[in-house]
């Protein structure tokens, strides 16, 4: 199997389980905040869900992503070394995770009042048993990509959001509110962290020679987590403590606007995660084979077709973002609109992070872009401190399109050094991507104020995905019978 058939392969299974678990968790965003839950409750559940994200950096530091470096190395040159990386990693999280969880579940009542939010203290003491088993789900989606097995990835992934939508309406249904919910998260991730758990101990542990293992290799690995400790760390808090800062700085009401936000995001930027997620270990074996040339035309190619696919996409979502919000969520959430339109430039810098950043993690370059993470994510949170209060939740939306565009750029910046690839190339065609997004905004542009229902809303949706079609077929810059030949 030629390298691009495997990255395709890997793609279609990550995307596939990643439709699936965005969709699961679409229905339930749409049920909770339309029909289980108030604005506030709302609010308040993803609140400390972020909350407990912040506490989840201290349960990997970097180990889960370090071990996936070496055994993508070690699975090529030195199999019997693998069994000894999983011991030793896993043993490492279960420390980590032990710790943590404990302080989170003995200190839920000072750390609700510590956060000024007394009504959180019982998500809290759930979040803290739910952080246990979604560590383990973390770690075991991390190593698989080591493997470059995604598709196991995807399993866990499904079985995770997929069970936990059930038991999130059903427990709200049975009358624990926002409690329930929590529990509901929490029985997904118990679910799938068994899942995980026994996929990795079956396929890879028991199926490798055992070597043993010498403690340079450990102190490698250890060595080698220190960077990805810092960039993990300000990646998370990059993605939670602006939530954390919103609930802090104004009220639940608020936090329902940016999370809503924010996750209308995260479902558009589904296909990016794939492909990035997929191509990444690619770049290892690529460096290990000495075929730098051939990483070079790989990224050129994935960052094409992201750009090709965010560019419009982020056009669209500014152009119809009040229509949707009101018309799919309710006039109650108005005031995520401007936030959303602020949020979709965010996703054009998302989605070239999201083809950049793990490579960089398996060319060996994790330290510089450790380094660009942690100065960016300590500017994000100075931004946000300094313009929430004063702008709300627009105010963090500015902050994370700031920081995070520079974050994005310095990236690339590193990944050019690294692979050097054509960046003349991929600025023409970005330029040609902008023409053709604007001809697609300029018709949507015109239609929007006549959008008065779902199903105008749908066709005007559908028609500007028709024009940017047409737009880029005829414009050559992708083959529909070569990509679906691809895809299928």
């Amino acid at each position: 199997m030629s390298v691009t058939e495997r990255i395709v392969d890997g793609f279609k299974a990550t995307l596939g389980a990643r439709l699936v678990t965005n969709l699961a968790n679409g229905v339930l965003m749409l049920l909770l905040a339309r029909e289980l839950l108030t604005p506030d409750e709302y609010g308040l559940l993803f609140f400390v869900i972020a909350v407990i994200g912040v506490a989840g950096m201290f349960t990997d530091l970097g180990i889960g992503r370090s071990a996936a470096r070496y055994i993508s190395e070690s699975k090529e040159s030195d199999s019997g070394k693998v069994p000894y990386l999983l011991r030793t990693s896993l043993g490492f999280r279960l420390v980590l995770i032990g710790i943590v969880s404990t302080t989170l579940v003995v200190g839920h009542e000072q750390l609700a009042a510590l956060l000024e939010t007394p009504e959180a203290a019982t998500l809290l003491l759930v979040g803290g048993v739910y952080l246990v088993f979604q560590s383990l789900n973390s770690y075991t989606q991390t190593v698989f990509q080591g493997f470059n097995q995604v598709e196991l990835s995807a399993v866990v992934n499904v079985v995770n959001n997929v069970t936990r939508v059930g038991f999130v309406v059903a427990f709200t249904v049975l009358g624990l509110g926002v409690v329930g919910a929590m529990m509901g998260y929490l029985v997904g991730a118990v679910l799938a962290a068994g899942v995980g758990i026994v996929l990795l101990y079956r396929r890879f542990y028991v199926t490798y020679d055992d070597d043993g293992g010498e403690t340079t290799l450990r102190n490698r690995m250890l060595r080698y987590s220190i960077p990805l400790t810092a960039s993990t760390s300000a990646s998370i808090l990059d993605n939670r403590i602006d939530t954390v800062l919103v609930g802090f700085f104004l009220n639940p009401l608020a936090v329902s606007y940016y999370v809503l936000s924010k996750q209308i995001t995260e479902f558009v930027l589904v296909p990016a995660g794939s492909l990035g997620f997929s191509v990444s270990p690619t770049y290892g074996e690529q460096k290990a084979n000495d075929a730098l040339e051939e990483a070079a035309r790989i990224y050129e190619s994935t960052l094409q077709y992201v750009l090709l696919l965010y560019i419009p996409a982020a056009v669209g979502l500014i152009l119809v973002a009040d229509p949707a919000i009101r018309l799919v969520f309710g006039a109650d959430y108005a005031g995520a609109v401007p936030v959303l339109q602020l949020m979709a430039i965010y996703v054009i810098f998302q989605a070239i992070t999201n083809v950049t950043t793990n490579g960089l993690d398996y060319l060996g370059r994790a330290s510089d872009r450790a380094i660009a993470k942690g100065v960016t994510s300590a500017a994000n949170a100075v931004l946000n401190v300094l313009l929430i209060p004063r702008f709300g939740v627009a105010g963090a939306a500015f902050a994370t399109v700031v920081t995070y565009g520079i974050y994005t750029a310095v990236n690339v910046f590193v990944m050019y050094r690294e692979i050097a690839f054509d960046y003349g190339g991929v600025g023409r065609s970005v330029a040609l991507i902008a023409l053709i997004s604007a001809g697609m905004g300029v018709a949507v542009l015109v239609l929007v104020p006549y959008v008065s229902n779902l199903i105008a809303l749908t066709g005007v949706i559908a028609l500007g995905v028709g024009i940017w079609g047409c737009l880029i077929t005829f414009s050559g810059l992708v083959d529909p019978r070569e990509t679906l030949a691809l895809l299928t």
